[in-house]
């Protein structure tokens, strides 16, 4: 019988982040300010594994061709997109390669918005931003900035070779950034059942109402517990001090690339570089106006460009 260590399923809340999944800067104005971005959770399902019941062998998947039924390898899978009519467009990596996509090591700041008006059905996975030991400065000026004006900033990313929206807020003293799901990927809740008229008696609606203040409470999070997993842990671990346990057969193992990535812009003058910053946002909305008063051809706009290139 083989010998096991105590169940410890993978992400526990109240973990250390372990890695860094992403590496540049945010753009805030002029300012760039280098970080770094960890998931902030993580699912702390039991990983069960699917393996063959007499040997206790991992169950692998193959990549096999529908038409030619041979096993295709890595670097012969194409991505494709099927018709309505049935014919097949094939997409490989140089097709991909043109498109438009904002730069990967950037979170470029759009705007800030009051934090209410966004719609948490749109929030999808939360990431901490840890800045670089010569950003804490204006990693600190940007997080007052959005305590203090209890706004958000509206911004887009690239992650893993996707476009996305998120915003940034402030969570004790991290910078979050979630990530938003694009207007058109929120259904409407289409229910006619919902348009018919229904009368609530004012008794009811009392009675509700008392239901309600009967289990009001502050919410508290760690006074929940999700009891599957703590009985599937508790079945795991009685089989584990029982020594009903075999010792894992040795299997090919896959090892994560890791790959490097170069230091993050160092922020300099800092004072300096948001005035430009706060100068180039109102000759942008001021810009036509006192272009159209003072006759001349709108120069805020013309520098708007090679700022933005720093």
């Amino acid at each position: 019988m083989g010998r096991a260590g105590p169940v410890r399923p993978p992400g526990r809340g109240g973990e250390a982040c372990v890695r860094a999944i992403w590496k540049g800067a945010v753009a805030f104005g002029l300012v760039n300010v280098p970080v770094r971005l960890y998931a902030a959770t993580g699912e702390h399902e039991v990983r069960l594994h699917q393996v063959h019941r007499d040997d206790g062998g991992r169950i692998r998947y193959r990549k096999v061709c529908s038409v030619c039924g041979e096993t295709v390898e890595w670097s012969d899978v194409a991505k494709g997109y099927e018709t309505g009519d049935g014919e097949l467009v094939v997409l490989d990596d140089e097709d991909l390669a043109g498109l438009p996509l904002s730069t990967e090591r950037e979170i470029d700041v759009l705007e800030f918005v009051p934090a209410e008006q966004v719609d948490p059905v749109m929030l999808q996975k939360t990431y901490y931003l840890e800045p670089e030991r010569s950003a804490a400065k204006p990693y600190a000026l940007l997080r007052g900035a959005l305590e203090a004006t209890d706004r958000v900033a509206v911004v887009k990313v690239a992650i893993r070779q996707r476009e996305a929206m998120a915003v940034l807020r402030v969570r004790d003293r991290v910078i979050c950034l979630q990530t938003l799901l694009w207007p058109d990927e929120v259904r409407e809740a289409d229910f006619p059942v919902l348009d018919e008229d229904v009368t609530v008696r004012p008794q009811e609606l009392t009675m509700a109402s008392s239901l309600v203040e009967s289990l009001a409470g502050d919410f508290d999070p760690s006074q929940y517990e999700d009891a599957y997993a703590a009985a599937l842990e508790e079945l795991i671990e009685t089989k584990v001090s029982s020594g009903d346990t075999r010792s894992a057969p040795a299997s090919a193992g896959q090892e994560d690339a890791a790959g490097g990535e170069g230091e993050g812009a160092q922020v300099v003058d800092l004072l300096a570089a948001l005035q430009r910053s706060v100068d180039r946002a109102r000759s942008a909305r001021e810009g036509t106006v006192d272009g159209a008063k003072d006759g001349g051809d709108g120069g805020g706009r013309d520098e708007a460009p090679a700022a933005k290139a720093r």
